[in-house]
């Protein structure tokens, strides 16, 4: 019989995503139920994944006394759950949502790991560290890590999905260059507004493909500015044959979440990292320094964003050798990067014990 674990996540794609592909990798394996909260449910496929629904809200101070009586009320719930369930493992990715949870966990002396795909150490996986069995890594080098709780790191390659191992980018005509502007949950408005004028001014002097990310109320007026000023476009919301659409293109444009860049990376797409400055700790900026400091990226302050994009994608497509030295820079640093290599490590550690 499958032993049973329940994987906590909830909050932005940034947590959920992740926890999808960790499902997967657990799948043949073991009995997977994903818990989340409402704002995470959007995420997760209902005919793919046996789903909890735990609200936990926001510690904020003003609201303590409301929230400790919810909070009490969901470590019930998590520990009725958790037993009645005979759940033997459980998995956070991180963030207050997994707070009842693991402190029902605990309490069944359940067996708990956690997941920090950001190269800054986040509070709830800090706080919880005393807590697990082990912590999973995409480097030794993460920051705010206490050394006491070394030994219980475990590296591993970034969660990337399957389908992104599966597909090749095989592009060797560079005539007309293909632009990927992700903007994800916390960027579409701020690429969608100081973006447009860049990308005509460029595309009166090189041939453009726009592969844009936008809400959907927005779609039909960037597809028409683009359109009417003659630059090929593909303008999306959320597209299930995303990974097509990263294949399909040479550069990219984003923000600096773990799997955004680690997708890019598995298919040797260079992009310009524009880290979201109020993440918490510039957990952004130091996913994107991972990258840079491997001469894979370029990145961009967000304050000074709109005088320098035209000119560093300018820079780019004028002399093409910064832009192959990347990608041979990612297609080395992901040489032994496979999706078994990452599953059997994965179920190595956590069936150690």
């Amino acid at each position: 019989m499958k032993k049973k674990i329940l994987i906590s996540t909830g909050g932005s794609g940034g947590h959920v995503i992740p926890a999808t592909i960790l499902h997967d990798h657990l799948l043949k394996k073991k009995d997977v139920i994903i818990s989340t909260d409402k704002r995470g449910y959007k995420y997760l496929n209902k005919n793919i994944h046996k789903v909890l629904i735990i609200n936990t809200p926001k510690l904020n101070l003003l609201l303590l006394p409301f929230n400790f009586f919810k909070i009490v009320f969901l470590f019930i719930k998590s520990f009725l759950f958790l037993k009645k369930a005979k759940i033997n493992q459980l998995f956070s990715t991180g963030g207050y949502m997994s707070l009842p949870l693991i402190l029902a966990g605990k309490f069944l002396n359940l067996k708990i790991y956690l997941l920090e795909p950001n190269l800054v150490l986040g509070r709830a996986n800090k706080f919880f560290l005393g807590t697990c069995e082990k912590i999973f890594c995409y480097t030794d080098q993460i920051k705010n890590f206490p050394d006491k709780f070394r030994n219980k790191k475990v590296i591993i390659n970034p969660l990337v999905r399957n389908q992104f191992y599966e597909i090749k980018n095989n592009k060797t005509n560079y005539d007309k260059f293909h632009l990927l502007i992700v903007g994800g949950s916390q960027g579409a408005n701020f690429f969608d507004k100081n973006l447009k004028k860049s990308i005509l001014n460029i595309s009166k002097k090189f041939s453009l493909k726009v592969i844009q990310q936008t809400h959907l109320n927005n779609i039909s007026s960037l597809k028409e500015f683009y359109s009417k000023n003659n630059i090929d476009n593909d303008i999306f919301n959320y597209d299930k044959d995303f990974v097509k659409k990263v294949a399909e293109s040479d550069i990219c444009i984003t923000r600096a979440g773990a799997t955004t860049l680690a997708e890019l990376s598995i298919l040797n797409v260079p992009f310009i990292a524009v880290p979201l400055p109020n993440s918490k700790d510039n957990h952004q900026f130091e996913n994107a320094n991972f990258y840079q400091k491997k001469n894979c990226c370029w990145i961009l302050n967000q304050n000074s964003f709109d005088e320098k994009i035209e000119q560093l994608i300018e820079e780019i497509l004028q002399n093409k050798s910064s832009f192959f030295k990347k990608k041979e820079n990612l297609s080395n640093l992901n040489f032994q990067n496979t999706w078994i290599n990452v599953n059997q490590k994965i179920l190595n550690n956590l069936d150690e014990n």
